[in-house]
């Protein structure tokens, strides 16, 4: 009598709950702002529902990319040159002169052009010689690299495929992504073969990952692993949200933080490459940028630390004319908030050169908006670049001329100007005085060096003493040699 009793008193309580559970999810429901369709599971029935169809539908769109390079090298140990060691174990050890090895490196990739287009990680195919495409069902195709950009850790492959359409992946836009929503990380993790994981969006926009110049990730805590990298993340809607790039790990395997390239930046580099630009030709600002900490926050009247400090302005620059001026403080981007430099520069590079943009900002206390144009970096001056030779300090320098598309190529301050030195020859005067590719020529013989027509005047002849000085991270540098 008494199970009887509780028997009843739970069924009451369950049905009291469920009531006020349907009240409840009826008024989030009627009074709530819209919400996009995705939802939460309500029942065990939806728990148990199944990732296999989506998967079969996108699968086939990720393939395997093999990457081979011949390398020149020598033996380990001088012992296998000896004439005593080989008069017993003869050449089996190395003859010591240079041997070929091969040098592989495997990644995934995804087709995005039914026509053998294919994007992956620009770490995947670094410095390969040729490049194998297998796809989901085993079959091999050799590939032709149609773009590599370091700068976005992206490359772009086309394979040498004539045959039906191949199954392709579609680009989602990536801002519509928000945190919590559920993704699948699909690669070739360990070279063990196609696997699937998923997991959620755990967040967005991070930037200080490191992995690219353009640092603005889709993390998430599906498992990535080392050769998920160029993979795809895809949605529950079956679309491409982002490449695999990345991982935080202490052991070398999935802790549950990878990072992820958003679609948005994934389209405009392959939309360079299927355009045959040969690059990527991305907007530059023209203004220097820093982040806004708690104590610039409160110097700027600002409520809280956030945005992009405007340094200084590029005389003449789509900035300066757009009417940004030193110590505005960008706010937002195409409606878009943004956090720190890092997210103007990827808002800015997934545009593309062309049209205008909206720019929010903050000044004197008080916001306001402009459109700036997107537009390059100017290269002006040419580069004009020069190998040196002579009797100089300077001789077996590769040098050219700064200016912002050069200082943006070579991914240092696109408002740095002057000579900077390239390259360095091998035992050259140059290598012997520990000149170093990046340094920036300032002077010689107290002349100051604003190109390189100027630098070969200035090195044209003999001198019994150099005198020079050179900027190096910031800090000039000065000496005095015998010529």
């Amino acid at each position: 009598m008494v199970f009887e009793m509780v028997s009843q008193s739970w069924f009451a309580t369950i049905w009291v709950g469920a009531a006020i559970v349907l009240i409840v999810g009826l008024a989030l429901v009627t009074s709530g702002p819209a919400r996009s369709e995705s939802v939460v599971p309500r029942s065990q029935s939806e728990m148990l529902l199944s990732f296999a169809p989506l998967v079969r539908d996108v699968a086939p769109a990720v393939v395997n990319v093999y990457s081979k390079r011949v390398v020149q090298e020598r033996p380990s140990s001088p012992l296998f040159n000896d004439p005593f060691f080989k008069q017993f174990f003869g050449n089996r050890f190395g003859s010591g002169v240079p041997q070929e090895r091969v040098q592989q490196s495997l990644g995934s990739g995804v087709i995005v052009g039914a026509d053998g287009i294919i994007v992956t990680n620009n770490h995947v195919v670094a410095d390969g010689d040729t490049f194998t495409v297998a796809l989901a069902d085993r079959r091999e195709y050799e590939a032709t690299l149609v773009l590599a950009d370091e700068r976005t850790d992206l490359a772009v492959l086309k394979i040498d495929y004539d045959g039906p359409p191949l199954p392709a992946m579609s680009f989602r836009d990536s801002d519509t992504l928000e945190v919590g929503d559920l993704v699948l990380a699909i690669g070739n993790p360990f070279g063990v073969g196609q696997t699937v994981t998923s997991g959620i969006v755990s967040a967005l926009a991070r930037t200080q990952v490191g992995a690219t110049d353009y640092q603005f990730f889709i993390q998430t805590d599906a498992a990535i692993n080392p050769g998920n990298s160029g993979g795809a993340l895809v949605t529950m809607d079956g679309q491409l949200v982002g490449i695999n790039t990345a991982i935080f790990s202490q052991s070398g395997g999935s802790v549950g933080i990878g990072f992820a390239i958003p679609s948005n930046m994934v389209r405009a580099v392959v939309d360079s490459a299927v355009g045959g630009s040969g690059g990527v030709e991305r907007p530059w600002l023209a203004a220097s940028l820093q982040d806004v900490t708690s104590d610039l926050a409160e110097s700027l009247g600002l409520d809280r630390p956030g945005g992009a400090l405007i340094q200084r302005t590029y005389p003449g620059g789509a900035a300066e004319r757009a009417g940004l001026r030193t110590g505005d403080v960008i706010h937002s981007v195409e409606g878009r908030e943004v956090f720190d430099p890092q997210a103007v520069r990827y808002r800015l590079a997934t545009k593309g050169v062309g049209g205008r943009i909206d720019v929010g900002y903050r000044r004197n206390g008080r916001s306001d908006s402009t459109r700036v144009e997107l537009e390059a970096a100017p290269e002006r001056p040419v580069r004009d670049m020069a190998d040196l030779s002579g009797r100089h300090p300077f001789s077996g320098a590769t040098v050219g001329n700064l200016s912002p598309a050069f200082a943006e190529e070579l991914r240092i301050d696109p408002f740095l100007t002057g000579v900077v030195v390239l390259r360095i020859v091998r035992g050259s005067a140059a290598h012997r005085l520990r000149i170093q590719p990046g340094d920036i020529i300032r002077a010689i013989a107290g002349n100051e060096v604003d190109n390189v027509d100027e630098l070969q005047r200035l090195t044209d002849g003999r001198r019994s003493e150099w005198e020079f000085t050179i900027e190096r991270a910031g800090e000039r540098i000065s000496a005095r040699v015998r010529g």
